[in-house]
């Protein structure tokens, strides 16, 4: 039962210094964790710091404490194990979808990095016990609404934490099951939580922050197919290239315009389409063309200060109390208030809305035969077929619900627990509805570069550039040229697919810090 897959990499997280290429490959799959030689040290002696509080009836918050505006109430050591189960049990309030199994791996693996910080007091075992699940392909069934992203992501951090004391379900290969059949599947039996270690467990931003990453890679994969469909759209047009020169853009000085403007330079190099209007006395090109690095430079600003905020995070020690073993201090803070996350998403939606909103507009004017010079609706015999004009329509509908949904959550707050917890982030909303906008724009970005393959298949025997005619290329291999009216949905699926996929010309990789960082 337990998953199988061939070729897996082997991923030793370090403490405090996984990068992002790394979390993206635990997105992707096929990875088998590791934790570094010398994390167990200090995991241990956070561990030992809450036991000696134990036993010495010191009074602490979050070891021998209620919680929250509970905080007050002092537990008993003989009902600490109880003091934890009911914790779990009580927060385990998620409702909705599972979260999928590529961001639960990334949940799984940044609560390890989290709890290897040695700030959680919780034991080696438990710790052990994330990877092993982890590498049986175990993944705890965690419902994706609940959590205002504060005091941690409670509600679904909670329903992982089930899985550890054997209750509530797993998903291995897909198939539901009792939380004790996954337990076994990893040789392990459900642990019956010491001090603090089910405090630690549900605190964190885990959630939120595997959401946000989650959305991040989607949207650098949405951001290369934008800069390739706009190329694409640039020949289809026989845009001018004087917008691109470097000079202009250094003159400006914005690093993500400048390195956008050069990705282009080298994807149009060789263009035969380029080369044939030269002297054609074109001035101007519409926004959407000629500003293509200015607005996608900004976008890609956005992804870059996102990730880098996100790779902090993704390395914090974020529950609270945190114990600092080298001198016995325990702390209690709010690391778990997830502002950042919630920031660093909002920043993502805006980048992904104004990707799919360009794109719209580029479709739009391929499809308008006074300003492209194309047939109209980019169709032979219009009139009598339709050609792209209702696949701009669909463009259209999506770019304009990316605009509501690009809203910030970080601007909203509702206080919880009695006041305790009176402003929250609300980062993982923010974070989840990432996966819709992206979705949206790649749809959106998929149908330009549809329309644009359509558009340069009138320029023929004229060849586009070599990295261009290699998409053109692998476009007709999914979507042949529209002759005449026929079904689409099945061409804007398989153009989504374009979109969405991972493997792009390092000339546009190059550029994002989830690939190469």
């Amino acid at each position: 039962m337990a998953a199988t897959t061939p070729h897996l990499i082997r991923c030793e997280l370090h403490p405090g210094q996984a990068g992002l290429a790394e979390l993206r490959q635990i997105y992707q799959g096929n990875v088998q964790l590791a934790l570094a030689e010398g994390a167990r040290a200090s995991i241990e002696a956070a561990q030992q710091r809450v036991l000696d509080i134990v036993d010495t009836g010191e009074v602490v918050y979050g070891i021998n404490t209620g919680f929250g505006k509970l905080a007050q109430t002092r537990i008993p050591a003989d009902r600490l194990a109880e003091l934890q189960r009911n914790l779990v049990l009580s927060h385990s309030v998620g409702v909705g979808s599972d979260l999928p199994d590529n961001v639960v791996r990334l949940v799984m693996a940044t609560k390890v990095l989290s709890l290897a910080r040695g700030h959680s007091g919780i034991r080696p075992e438990i710790v052990d016990a994330l990877v092993s699940l982890f590498n049986t392909g175990v993944m705890p069934c965690i419902p994706e609404k609940g959590s205002v992203g504060a005091s941690g992501d409670l509600a679904p951090l909670a329903h992982l934490s089930l899985m550890l004391i054997g209750e509530g379900h797993v998903r291995v290969n897909g198939e539901k099951l009792p939380a004790v059949e996954g337990l076994a599947l990893a040789g392990l039996v459900p642990f019956e939580l010491g001090p603090k270690e089910g405090l630690a467990l549900l605190n964190g931003t885990q959630v939120s922050t595997s959401l946000a990453l989650s959305g991040l890679f989607e949207a650098e994969r949405v951001f290369a197919a934008g800069l390739m469909a706009g190329a694409l759209s640039l020949e289809a047009i026989k845009g001018s290239v004087k917008p691109l020169d470097a000079r202009i853009h250094e003159a400006r000085g914005q690093a993500g315009q400048i390195a956008v403007a050069a990705a282009l330079r080298e994807v149009l190099a060789d263009s035969e389409i380029v080369a044939s209007h030269v002297h054609c006395g074109r001035v101007q090109d519409p926004y959407s063309i000629r500003c293509v690095p200015q607005v996608m430079g900004a976008c890609l600003d956005n992804l870059t200060h996102a990730a880098r905020i996100l790779r902090i995070e993704a390395n914090a020690a974020s529950d609270n109390p945190l114990v600092f073993a080298d001198n016995g201090d325990v702390i209690s803070g709010g690391n778990f208030h997830a502002e950042p996350v919630a920031f660093a998403a909002d920043i993502i939606a805006l980048a992904v809305a104004e990707i799919g909103a360009i794109s719209e507009r580029r479709m739009a004017l391929l499809l308008d035969s006074g300003l492209s010079g194309l047939p109209p609706f980019l169709v032979k015999d219009g009139g009598v077929n339709s050609g792209f004009m209702i696949a701009q329509v669909t463009a259209a509908a999506l770019a304009s619900e990316n605009k509501s949904l690009a809203h910030p959550g970080s601007v909203d707050s509702l206080p919880t627990s009695a006041n305790q917890e009176d402003h929250v982030s609300m980062a993982t909303g923010a974070a989840r509805r990432l996966r819709d906008m992206c979705f949206n724009t790649s749809v959106v970005v998929g149908i330009e570069a549809m329309a644009a393959a359509q558009g340069i298949e009138f320029h023929r025997p004229l060849h586009s550039a070599s990295y261009l005619e290699a998409e053109l290329a692998a476009i007709r291999a999914v979507v042949p040229f529209l002759e005449k009216d026929r079904l689409m949905a099945p061409d804007i699926e398989n153009m989504r697919l374009w979109a969405s996929r991972e493997q792009w010309p390092e000339a546009i990789t190059a550029l994002l810090p989830g690939y190469s960082s």
